[in-house]
């Protein structure tokens, strides 16, 4: 239950451009009765300029340092590339802005790292932008999980494959920008879904392999508009194996480009008491001598972005944690950045 606001939140947004008019604006701009846009910063003033025009905001800048210097702005968005998640997230909350932060949360853990402790200085709200842990399918398997019918998860397989999906603009193919290719990208949000189900245990090891085979050739098929394979310096496949103190295991696979029959993106959860699968949403169980397979049926598919925004609203309003913590925006870099290193050194990572 939330609090009646005395007035509406004042938000701004750091960077606006695709993401920020396709999710974060729109997610505001639902919600009038608790919040409005007072302003929005880009280095493009034409994209800052566009984005102020489609939603009616009032101010407008190039650089994000003079947005937070405004006081109505009381939270902001941060919807940068990921090289640029950190310093303007650290500088939001030092003004004393709550913030939102586009997914993954940092390039690196040490980024990561840096921010969660701005944000604990500060005492400000921290959110991490991944919005699949409001999605009606995670929130379904989780009222199961959390009723107790999976039992002890033991095990997960987290996959975010396309077939053909090397992005054809932005840097998402340049690692110094990006951080890494699709681990980092898609496979962030299945990794965090299927942490979310296993009750985030604490990772103890990660062993990892990334591959390079399409995106630096000539000729191979943009199903997302073609690509520069000269400037590619990232995995087009990544695969981890995590283990976790309690004994469970996770597997990640994530792919831009791979041989397969169709795109994948989907968790397979394995417990004492039952199992279940994303896509297409089916629990498994025993149940009287009997196997049985389960489809939810006339489940309402919900806007995950505008429930992200609405939560982060929330959180502020009733001055109560986020529910994507910036601590489990952590450990899912955290781990990344272990498939990674896993992959350059040929050894098993041991997390400290």
């Amino acid at each position: 239950m939330s609090r009646k606001v005395k007035k509406p939140i004042g938000i701004g947004i750091i960077g606006s451009g695709g993401i920020a008019q396709a999710a974060h604006m729109p997610g505001y701009a639902a919600y009038p009765d608790l919040c409005r846009i007072v302003a929005v910063a880009d280095i493009n003033p034409e994209v800052a300029k566009a984005a102020a025009e489609k939603f009616n905001v009032p101010h407008v800048f190039t650089d994000y340092r003079d947005l937070l210097k405004l006081k109505e702005v009381d939270a902001v968005s941060v919807c940068t590339p990921n090289y640029l998640h950190k310093q303007p997230t650290i500088d939001a909350l030092e003004a004393g802005k709550h913030v939102l932060v586009e997914k993954p949360m940092a390039m690196n853990a040490q980024e990561g790292r840096e921010m969660l402790a701005a944000a604990k200085r500060t005492g400000k709200k921290l959110q991490v932008a991944l919005n699949m842990r409001f999605s009606t399918g995670v929130r379904t398997i989780k009222r199961f999980i959390d009723a107790g019918k999976l039992g002890e998860i033991y095990y997960a397989r987290a996959q975010a494959l396309r077939r053909r999906g090397i992005p054809g603009w932005g840097v998402f193919t340049q690692k110094d920008k990006q951080g890494g290719g699709p681990l980092i990208d898609i496979g962030v949000h299945i990794l965090d879904a299927t942490l979310f189900f296993m009750g985030h245990p604490r990772p103890v090891s990660v062993s990892g392999m990334t591959y390079t085979k399409f995106g630096t050739r000539e000729g191979v098929v943009g199903l997302m508009g073609q690509w520069d394979p000269k400037t590619y310096t990232v995995e087009d496949f990544a695969v981890g194996l995590v283990r976790f103190e309690n004994d469970a295991t996770l597997v990640i696979e994530s792919s831009f480009c791979a041989n397969i029959e169709h795109d994948i993106f989907n968790t397979t959860i394995l417990g004492t008491e039952g199992g279940a699968q994303l896509n297409p949403l089916k629990l498994f169980r025993e149940e009287e001598q009997t196997l049985l397979d389960i489809t939810p049926y006339g489940l309402r598919e919900v806007n995950s972005h505008q429930q992200e925004v609405y939560a982060f609203l929330q959180a502020i309003i009733n001055d109560t944690e986020p529910e994507v913590t910036a601590e489990q925006g952590l450990m899912a870099t955290e781990i990344i950045d272990a498939i990674y290193a896993s992959a350059e050194t040929g050894k098993e990572v041991v997390l400290k």
